[in-house]
Order: C-alpha cells, then sequence, then structure tokens
C-alpha cells in the first residue's frame, strides 16, 4: 500500500481529465486502488432497484471514483494548487504545503 498525499476532507482541484478545474472536498480515498470520491467531480448516474433504503427505485445522481494524479491539493492560503511535502516537527510528522510552505 502507498503512502498518499492527499487525505479525506482535503480541498483539491482536478487537473487532468473530462472534469479538468473542477473542485470539490475529498469524501474518501482508496489506497488501494489509488482511487478519492470527490465531491460533485465524475458524477455517473446509477440505476437502482426498490428497495428498503430507496423503495422508489430508479435512476441515482453520485460520484464516481478519480484517479489520485489527475487531482491537485488546493493551498488553503494562496487559492492555488500546491504539491506537499511531509516534515517532522518536534516528534510529529506534518504535512505542508511546497508553495506558502504553511503546514496544512
Amino acid at each position: 500500500m502507498i503512502k498518499l498525499k492527499i487525505k479525506s476532507g482535503d480541498i483539491v482541484r482536478v487537473i487532468a481529465g473530462d472534469h479538468k478545474g473542477a473542485e470539490g472536498k475529498v469524501l474518501s480515498v482508496d489506497r488501494e486502488k489509488n482511487k478519492a470520491i470527490v465531491e460533485g467531480v465524475n458524477m455517473v448516474s446509477k440505476h437502482t432497484k426498490p428497495s428498503a433504503k430507496s423503495p422508489q427505485g430508479g435512476i441515482v445522481k453520485k460520484e464516481a471514483p478519480i484517479q489520485i494524479s489527475n487531482i491537485s491539493l488546493i493551498d488553503p492560503k494562496t487559492k492555488e494548487t500546491t504539491r506537499v511535502g511531509i516534515r517532522v516537527e518536534g516528534d510529529k510528522k506534518v504535512r505542508f504545503s511546497k508553495k506558502s510552505n504553511q503546514v496544512l
């Protein structure tokens, strides 16, 4: 399993693919498949059978996973995409923005 630099809750921008330029919050990350689900990006129509949860059934719009390499973290200070570095401060590992050098 690879250590990823993007976590759930991060605000990211899509930098490649059909949804290039779209921004959203990371809902979940699949480390084994190198994919993330981003809020409002890569929406697909899913056909669902009637069940106890959705008695009507029908077509539901939901987010599909997007490749981690196609998204980039947005720096909260500069509001631009940035690369992520990891450094040790005291006895803790912290993520920091390579553009603003600010801890994320």
